[in-house]
């Protein structure tokens, strides 16, 4: 077992888990889940110090084998999954691109069929095809009210817990699945806002550009919002579904526990360098972070001078701002609002995006970044997992939930991915926040945590099946009963039937988040 020990934002020792799937044998895991046996726990864990895997881990070791074992299948099924996911994407666009199964083989029989090209603005996600509107629907009256209102009063017209907000917030996180020139699209011709940019983030764990982001304004000049959305969890991306059945974790003393994985896609860090972690999320007070930064101070004076050392003023490696999602967007806030010196922003996101939109917000309070605190107006999530424990939630509902609420987390009926990662009565992981919980019939509650918080309970498993049939039968009169928006199409419904083994996963498709804030009654 790899151990390594460092110093804490606070001068303490920070402590961390690593679960690596792929290190230990099937008979190790078994070993260790009924046995508690350490040696063979210590083929697959790495920890900061023995006492993490004798103890909290071994605690916990029932929780550790459901990840590994759901590791172990995304990981195994992960090219098939990628293939699969090109052919539906291919055929959903080809399909789309000519009209219809009958249009496809009349211009096929014409020799004028149209083929798709990805990256295009009339290539869809599958994301997208589930759910075709591309539209505003309440927030459309509040993007008028923006525009048309004065610089520094426009931001009494934005209601965190406001119809028209949500609507404009979830729309954006549906929008995040889309490619930079569909988002351009959408923002600028059917949203008649003002598209900021698009960014390929790149997580130097996974070693590619998997995290996706875009920002908007309301208009280009005196702009009153700034909206962040982060791209969630894709359908078809092992990666993405592994990062959400991870329990690795990192601690900082005195905040808490943080999901590693997600740290790693927002760019705060990479497993394979423990200590990067440390380096990442102490505070700024620190004058540099990097050995790197150390080396240049004596012989470099002055910003110009640190950057031509390929360090930054705080002691970033330039590559990791250049790269990074955390570090892109902070620096390109900090441009924004030198432009726009009224504006405050808003961070959202579905699935995966949720998590990285709260993560965002979290970093920047280790980073003392007051001004950017100052100027946070609030943070949307949809069906987000978890991202850390108690301890978490208590430290940043004093930082960004007083004295009003500004972090909404809204989870639909019986989503899969909210229950994600485990939560069991002592330890890892926590929700925290105002939780808008939406039942199958579109009402909200305000509340905690929502219900069956861990889903898999046996006691559940019934009426979880139950109101998937009824979500089933729904889907097919939506357009009769609430109008043609409303409609859902063949690609929607048959993931429907797919549900029905797995309630959890067709909960958690936008339509039923788009639908809770639209149709949605307290």
């Amino acid at each position: 077992m790899a151990m390594a020990r460092g110093t804490g934002i606070q001068g303490e020792d920070f402590r961390y888990l690593i679960v690596r799937p792929y290190k230990g044998g099937i008979w190790d895991v078994l070993k260790y889940s009924l046995r508690g046996d350490i040696e063979c726990g210590s083929k697959f864990l790495e920890s900061s110090d023995q006492g993490v895997v004798g103890g909290e881990a071994a605690d916990h070791r029932w929780i550790i084998l459901v990840s590994i074992v759901a590791r172990r299948i995304i990981h195994f099924l992960g090219k098939p999954m990628e293939l699969t996911g090109y052919g539906v994407d291919f055929f959903l666009n080809l399909l789309s691109q000519n009209g219809s199964l009958f249009g496809l083989f009349y211009n096929l029989l014409r020799g004028d069929i149209v083929l798709p090209k990805r990256g295009t603005e009339t290539f869809i996600s599958t994301i997208g095809h589930l759910d075709e509107r591309m539209d505003l629907s309440q927030a459309k009256n509040l993007v008028g009210d923006l525009h048309n209102s004065t610089p520094g009063e426009g931001i009494k017209n934005v209601e965190l817990d406001d119809r028209a907000t949500m609507d404009l917030c979830m729309m954006a996180s549906k929008l995040a699945y889309e490619n930079a020139k569909v988002v351009r699209n959408v923002v600028v011709h059917h949203w008649k806002m003002h598209f900021v940019d698009f960014y390929d983030c790149w997580d130097d764990y996974q070693k590619k550009k998997s995290t996706q982001v875009f920002l908007l304004c309301d208009k280009p000049k005196d702009a009153t919002l700034i909206l962040i959305s982060f791209r969630g969890t894709e359908p078809f991306d092992a990666d993405d579904w592994s990062t959400d059945f991870d329990y690795s974790w990192y601690e900082i003393p005195n905040l808490g526990k943080l999901h590693m994985g997600f740290l790693e896609a927002l760019g705060a860090g990479n497993r394979e360098d423990a200590t990067s972690f440390h380096y990442h999320l102490q505070k700024r007070s620190t004058k540099h972070s990097y050995p790197e930064a150390a080396e240049v101070e004596s012989s470099n004076e002055g910003p110009h001078s640190e950057r031509s050392a390929g360090i930054d003023k705080k002691g970033i490696p330039l590559e990791m701002v250049e790269m990074s999602a955390y570090y892109m967007v902070r620096e390109k806030l900090k441009t924004l609002f030198e432009e726009h010196k009224n504006a405050k922003y808003i961070v959202t996101g579905h699935s995966l995006g949720g998590a990285l939109a709260i993560l965002f917000p979290i970093v920047l309070v280790l980073h003392e970044e007051t001004n950017l605190l100052q100027k946070l107006l609030g943070v949307h999530t949809f069906g987000q997992p978890r991202v850390g424990n108690k301890q978490l939630g208590r430290f940043m509902e004093a930082h960004i939930n007083h004295p009003v609420p500004k972090y909404f987390r809204v989870v639909y009926c019986n989503d899969l991915v909210p229950r994600l990662p485990y939560d069991d009565k002592t330890f890892l992981y926590k929700h925290f926040g105002v939780c808008l919980y939406y039942n199958s019939c579109y009402i909200e509650q305000k509340m905690d945590e929502e219900p069956n918080k861990n889903y898999f309970g046996i006691t559940h498993m019934i009426l979880e099946h139950l109101i998937a049939i009824w979500e089933l039968i729904r889907s097919l009169t939506m357009g009769y009963t609430h109008g043609p928006e409303y409609k859902e199409g063949w690609f929607s419904i048959f993931l429907r039937v797919l549900g029905l083994s797995m309630p959890g996963i067709a909960a958690h498709c936008s339509v039923n988040y788009v639908n809770s804030v639209r149709l949605g009654k307290s």
